[in-house]
């Protein structure tokens, strides 16, 4: 009658998480991203990035671009659900479709002088980030690319004199003649 712990744990599968962006054609109108964004608060699920923005305004249809994260099981719910919902025209997995771009811009403010300066020029220049505004003590730079690279950027200016980030969050459209 008591068996191991670990006989247990035998049994049991684990789906792996998985990051998914979703594309979210809804209509553009007042209180439908509270509903969205609700969705996810009330089933607990993550929201990593959020973009939204009016697409068609002859339409008045607007773009949810959300990435987050589950089991494959919980990334196929949330996709049922957001059908579901009125305002909601259609919804892709641009993940799934592996057939699309996307890109992400921030803008990094790095502090410092002497050689630290000359290295953050450097590594701008590297990661194509261009200079928006300078200073003799700083610097803002902005750069755009997958959500990786712009990580990247960040966690190699953190050494030298990181101030601040802001992240617009991931865009993402489909390759090819077809629309969403």
């Amino acid at each position: 009658m008591n068996q191991p712990a670990s006989a247990y744990f035998m049994e049991e599968r684990h789906d792996p998480v998985e990051a998914h962006t979703l594309s979210v054609l809804v209509q553009n109108e007042p209180g439908v991203l509270a509903r969205v964004i609700g969705l996810f608060s009330g089933r607990g699920y993550n929201i990593e990035s959020l973009t939204v923005s009016e697409t068609e305004s002859q339409k008045h249809l607007s773009r949810i671009t959300i990435v987050t994260t589950g089991t494959p099981m919980v990334i196929e719910q949330i996709k049922h659900q957001l059908d579901r919902m009125i305002p909601v025209y259609r919804v892709v997995d641009m993940t799934l479709t592996g057939r699309s771009i996307e890109r992400e811009l921030a803008m990094v403010k790095v502090r410092g002088g002497g050689d630290n300066r000359v290295e953050a020029l450097r590594l701008a220049d590297a990661f194509r980030a261009r200079v928006i505004d300078a200073t003799t003590e700083s610097f803002v730079f902005e750069i755009t690319g997958n959500s990786a690279k712009i990580s990247q950027f960040i966690d190699l200016m953190r050494p030298l004199g990181l101030v601040e980030v802001s992240r617009t969050g991931v865009a993402a459209i489909g390759r090819g003649p077809e629309g969403m």
